[in-house]
């Protein structure tokens, strides 16, 4: 999961499990970072099949966290409309599947009358993703290098989190949600942004006094998307999303805090740029 990072002392009885879980880790992301860059590069199709793929995971990971994946046709509705509505981002038609995304949301919930806020949230929360996600990489001018922003901003946050919360340990930071979490980890995580940020602007993607404040906020935002999966999942008793991802569970425990962080990176980015200029909205200031 991205953000705050777990204490050894609670999470690993011995040396030899944390060390083998940490190694396939940092194997499974050595595979999946460099794929999901080259196909954010590419852009177009590519990019929207791959978040179109991974909205649907996302949803059906959602229903079985919450105990719903037998809701057959809540599952229908709310995957139709996470295909089509991709489809329709990747043929340049946002408005079409904000429709489709709303649609599904509905459709999904009315189809499941005894657990209708979670199975409608569940949708939300991955259409959100789909938008968010197609929305700043969209942008013809900036669309990859803010992606690309929001991306190292997730994964510092999650790295410099990791390591500070193993190596310092210390007070938990919200024991009753992830007793794991460490305030230690929510600082390492913040440092690693703001040196991702101050990079970032070494090398001219832009200004000091509007990255390093906005990598702070995004970091934020990613680990309380973490701390909102964690929530649900204690919500239910589930401890993995799934175990679809070799040494971090599922698209849900992977994509928590990038989910959190794309969506309000999209935001930011619609206000000050409009539909068209997202990703340049978000880093020109």
């Amino acid at each position: 999961m991205t953000g705050v990072a777990e204490d050894p002392a609670v999470t690993a009885p011995t040396t030899a499990p944390a060390s083998g879980n940490f190694l396939t880790r940092v194997l499974a992301a050595m595979v999946l970072a460099p794929v999901a860059v080259a196909i954010a590069y590419a852009g177009g199709w590519w990019w929207s099949g791959l978040v179109t793929v991974a909205s649907i995971g996302l949803y059906l990971e959602w229903l079985m966290v919450v105990g719903a994946v037998d809701r057959i046709w809540a599952m229908g509705v709310g995957v139709a409309a996470l295909l089509v509505a991709g489809l329709a981002l990747a043929a340049g038609r946002g408005a079409v599947a904000l429709v489709l995304v709303v649609i599904g949301v509905a459709g999904a919930a009315a189809t499941s009358p005894a657990q209708r806020w979670w199975v409608g949230s569940g949708c939300a929360y991955a259409g959100l993703a789909l938008l968010a996600s197609v929305l700043v990489r969209s942008d013809p001018q900036g669309g990859f290098v803010a992606l690309i922003f929001v991306l190292l901003i997730v994964w510092a946050t999650d790295i410099g989190g990791y390591f500070a919360g193993h190596g310092l340990g210390g007070p938990r930071l919200w024991p009753r949600v992830s007793p794991k979490k460490t305030w230690a980890g929510a600082f390492g995580g913040l440092a690693g942004s703001l040196l991702v940020a101050g990079v970032a602007v070494a090398v001219g993607a832009g200004r000091a006094v509007a990255l390093l404040p906005l990598a702070a906020a995004l970091s934020v935002v990613s680990q309380l998307g973490d701390l909102f999966e964690s929530a649900v999942k204690r919500r239910f008793g589930v401890k993995d999303s799934s175990h679809i991802i070799p040494g971090h569970g599922g698209l849900l425990d992977r994509l928590d805090g990038f989910v959190a962080a794309i969506v309000v990176a999209a935001l930011i980015g619609l206000v000050r740029g409009g539909a068209d200029g997202v990703g340049r909205g978000l880093l020109v200031w």
